[in-house]
C-alpha cells in the first residue's frame, strides 16, 4: 500500500513528465495545434472504424484497467492542479468511471422482419467528435467520454479547461497507451498542450468535426449550440432537495448532506439547496446539525460568506470545490475537521440559495405545505431541467414533483450520487445533457442511426 509520501512523489513525476511533453511538443495524443490534433484523430478513426466490436472492447477493457491503476494519481493531480475537491471522493469517481461506464454493450441493433423482408436499425460512428471538458471533474469527464465515444467507433479531440490541463492530458495519454497496448491506433483521443478559447473555436468550426459534446457552464453550451454543428450540451444545474412530512427525516438529513458534500459539491447533480415542508423543517435541521457534521451560519456569517463566495462577475473561483472548513476559515471561523457542511435557513431569493455554488453551503427554504414546496423547488431549479431530489414516502407527492420539476435526473430517497450508479442502479456518466435532451449520455448517444432494408428476403417465418 502506497503511503502519502509515495503518492506525492508519483504525482510529481507525472507532472514532470507532462512538463517535458510541453517542451517537446507532442506525444500520445497531445498536440500543440488544434488542426494537427484533428488530423491525427481523423487518421486514427480510419483505423478504428474498420476494427471489430471485439477489438474496440479490448481497447476499452484496457482503458478501464489503466483508470483503476491510476485512480489515486489522477485524483491527487486534480486536487493539486485545480485546488478543488476531495482526493478520496475523486478516487471513487475515477473507479466508478472504470467500472460502470457502458462500452460496446451499449451499441445495439433493432430489427423488424415480416412478409416484405428485413429491416435493421444500426448505430454507426459520427467520426471525430469534438469535446469540451470542465475543471470540476477533469479526468472523470475525459475518461468517461473516451470510453463511450470509442465504443461507438469514434475518435475524440478534447479542448479541456485550461485550469485542469495537466490532469486532462494525463487522462488522454492513458487512453492512447491503452489503445496501443490493446492493438489499436495512437491518437484515438487527442488534446492540446495549451487549450484556449481560440482553439475551441477552431474545433467547433472544423469541417472534420460533425459532432460537439460540451460539459460545462451555460456559456460554453450556448457557444456549442450556436456553432451550426450537432451539439450535445451538458450545462448547469441548481438541484433542489425537497423533503415532505412523510419522509424518513433522519435518513433524509444523512442522504442530503452526503450528497451535498461529495467531492465538496463539485458534481452538477449534487444537492445545492433544501426545500422543507414547515412541519418537519426544524427536525431536519436538528439532525443535520447534531448528527451530520453541519455548521449553522447566522445572519452575520451568511453575509460574510455571500461577500466572499460571490463576486459581481459570478462565483469566486477560489471558493469553488473547497471544503466547509476552508470556506469558514476564509471568513475568520475556525472549526474542526468534523465540520463538512455549512447550513442555514433563508428565503428562496437568498443569493447563497438561488445561485449554483458548487461548494458545501446548503441553504434551507421553508414551505407551508407540499404544493408550496414544489413551487419553490421549481423556481430554484431555474428551468435547467438538470437534476432534482425528493425525500418522501408518498407516491402521489413524488409523482407530482416529478412532473413539475421535469429534470433529466430525479433521485427519490437517496443521495444525489446514486443517480450516476454510486449506491444506485444504472450506468455512470459525467456528461448529463439536460439542455439538449439526451440526458445521461453513453456510447449509444455518440452514434448515428442507420436503417438497412432488405426487401422480400431474409424473412424465414
Amino acid at each position: 500500500m502506497l503511503n502519502e509520501r509515495d503518492i506525492g512523489e508519483i504525482v510529481k513525476q507525472v507532472v514532470a513528465k507532462l512538463n517535458m511533453t510541453e517542451e517537446s511538443g507532442t506525444g500520445m495524443g497531445i498536440f500543440d495545434d488544434m488542426n494537427k490534433a484533428i488530423a491525427a484523430a481523423k487518421k486514427a478513426q480510419e483505423v478504428l472504424r474498420v476494427m471489430t466490436m471485439d477489438q474496440r472492447e479490448k481497447i476499452i477493457s484496457r482503458i478501464r484497467t489503466k483508470i483503476i491503476e491510476n485512480a489515486e494519481t489522477l485524483a491527487r493531480m486534480a486536487v493539486e492542479e485545480t485546488g478543488m475537491g476531495n482526493v478520496g471522493h475523486k478516487i471513487l469517481k475515477n473507479r466508478l468511471v472504470a467500472e460502470k461506464t457502458p462500452g460496446t454493450e451499449d451499441i445495439t441493433t433493432v430489427a423488424w422482419s415480416g412478409d416484405r423482408g428485413l429491416t435493421l436499425i444500426e448505430m454507426g460512428p459520427f467520426g471525430v467528435i469534438g469535446a469540451i471538458t470542465p475543471c470540476t471533474n477533469p479526468s472523470e469527464t475525459v475518461l468517461c467520454n473516451s470510453i463511450g465515444m470509442i465504443a461507438g467507433g469514434n475518435t475524440v479531440v478534447f479542448n479541456p479547461h485550461p485550469a485542469a490541463i495537466k490532469t486532462s492530458n494525463f487522462a488522454v495519454r492513458l487512453v492512447n497507451e491503452a489503445s496501443v497496448e490493446a492493438g489499436g491506433p495512437e491518437n484515438i483521443a487527442c488534446s492540446l498542450l495549451k487549450p484556449t478559447l481560440e482553439s475551441s473555436k477552431i474545433m467547433m468550426s472544423h469541417k472534420d468535426i460533425p459532432l460537439i459534446a460540451a460539459t460545462g457552464g451555460p456559456g460554453v453550451v450556448t457557444a456549442v449550440l450556436s456553432s451550426g454543428k450537432r451539439g450535445i450540451g451538458a450545462g448547469a444545474g441548481n438541484p433542489p432537495a425537497l423533503v415532505d412530512e412523510t419522509a424518513d427525516i433522519r435518513k433524509a438529513a444523512e442522504d442530503i448532506v452526503n450528497g451535498c458534500t461529495f467531492d465538496n459539491n463539485l458534481p452538477c447533480i449534487a444537492e445545492k439547496e433544501i426545500v422543507a415542508v414547515d412541519s418537519i423543517a426544524d427536525e431536519l435541521m436538528n439532525y443535520m446539525l447534531t448528527e451530520q457534521g453541519c455548521y449553522l451560519a447566522d445572519k452575520e456569517l451568511q453575509d460574510k460568506l455571500t461577500a466572499t463566495v460571490l463576486t459581481p462577475k459570478g462565483l469566486n473561483r477560489k471558493c469553488v470545490g473547497r471544503s466547509a472548513k476552508a470556506l469558514l476559515a476564509m471568513v475568520g471561523v475556525e472549526v474542526s475537521d468534523d465540520i463538512r457542511c455549512i447550513v442555514f435557513e433563508g428565503e428562496k431569493e437568498h443569493p447563497l440559495i438561488r445561485e449554483e455554488l458548487m461548494m458545501p453551503i446548503l441553504g434551507m427554504v421553508r414551505a407551508k405545505d407540499f404544493d408550496d414546496a414544489v413551487e419553490k423547488a421549481v423556481w430554484l431549479e431555474h428551468g435547467n431541467r438538470h437534476s432534482a431530489h425528493i425525500h418522501s414516502k408518498n407516491v402521489d407527492n413524488i409523482t407530482k414533483y416529478a412532473k413539475a420539476i421535469d429534470t433529466a435526473i430525479l433521485v427519490k430517497n437517496g443521495p444525489s450520487y446514486s443517480a450516476i450508479g454510486f449506491g444506485g442502479e444504472g450506468f455512470c456518466t459525467f456528461t448529463i445533457a439536460s439542455r439538449t435532451g439526451e440526458g445521461l449520455t453513453s456510447a449509444s448517444t455518440f452514434t448515428k442511426r442507420r436503417r438497412c432494408v432488405m426487401c422480400d428476403s431474409l424473412c424465414i417465418r
